[in-house]
């Protein structure tokens, strides 16, 4: 008769819910305090591979022979190769460091730490997506399926630019409590397998739904900018630029920041770890 097999292999014994809470506030410790040169680098690594995740998507979604649920279904399920890198590969992603408020919370972290985390991840963020942006722009990428790519990237970022400030806030909320969900999932797994069937659903729930995720943004609407720019200047929705693009990010900033703090990270604390300030 084989021997059984290791423990863990088929990922039969995740992690329980409690013990999530506290693999997730000493993974927050450890990523707020560490070094500004690896936050820095990390947080550029993040903001890439959420680009890659929304360059994949974008192909998808600029394939006219889907119809609407399974084009939707289909880029939700692609674009969630961002939040595996983030996870699997390692790297400082600002919508899954909202969770770092349960470690803020229990007092483990002061407040200074968490918003030295919060904004060079965040600034690192954009630089990656930027940058990958910019890879993209002059790999010729968007010229696919005779510019119909171009013509999504530009279609996305004019819909995103087109929000009023209230829907995008609340669409920030839903998006970030299913990132941080799916984050605080691919805790529970012992193998990448594990983590990348905790990232999926909930990643393409979000896109599915065409929640905003203000690190995807920074990649699609300065794309969708430069691509308007250089080739085909915008014929409707708001104006391609600069300043709309800015202002379109504080309220899908927001809403990531409550979606995640306050849907997911507080409500676990006060749940699995409030008890401890009791003590």
């Amino acid at each position: 008769m084989p021997p059984a097999p290791p423990s863990g292999i088929f990922g039969s014994d995740a992690f329980s819910p409690a013990e999530i809470a506290e693999r997730v506030e000493q993974l927050g410790v450890a990523k707020a305090r560490l070094p500004l040169f690896s936050l820095f680098l990390l947080g550029l690594l993040a903001g890439g591979f959420i680009a890659l995740g929304a360059m994949y998507y974008t192909l998808v979604a600029s394939d006219p022979t889907l119809g609407f649920a399974a084009k939707r279904v289909l880029g939700g399920v692609v674009f969630s190769l961002g939040l595996l890198l983030v996870v699997v590969a390692g790297a400082e992603l600002f919508t899954g460091n909202n969770l770092l408020v349960m470690a803020w919370a229990d007092r483990k972290l002061t407040s200074s730490e968490l918003l030295r985390n919060w904004g060079l991840a965040l600034l690192a963020n954009f630089l990656g997506a930027f940058g990958l942006a910019l890879l993209v722009l002059y790999s010729g990428h968007p010229g696919m399926n005779a510019q119909l790519v171009r013509e999504q990237y530009i279609s996305i970022a004019q819909a995103k630019l087109s929000l009023p400030f209230a829907s995008a806030f609340f669409s920030g909320v839903l998006c970030n409590a299913l990132v941080c969900l799916a984050v605080w999932m691919a805790q529970a797994g012992r193998s990448v397998i594990d983590k990348a069937v905790a990232i999926l659903f909930p990643v393409s729930a979000f896109v599915a739904a065409g929640f905003e995720h203000c690190v995807a943004n920074m990649y699609l609407i300065p794309l969708g900018i430069l691509l308007s720019d250089t080739n085909t200047p915008a014929t409707s929705g708001p104006l391609l630029n600069w300043a709309n693009f800015i202002a379109s990010l504080l309220p899908v900033v927001l809403g990531n920041i409550a979606g995640g703090s306050i849907l997911v990270a507080a409500i676990y604390y006060l749940i699995y770890k409030r008890k401890f300030l009791n003590a």
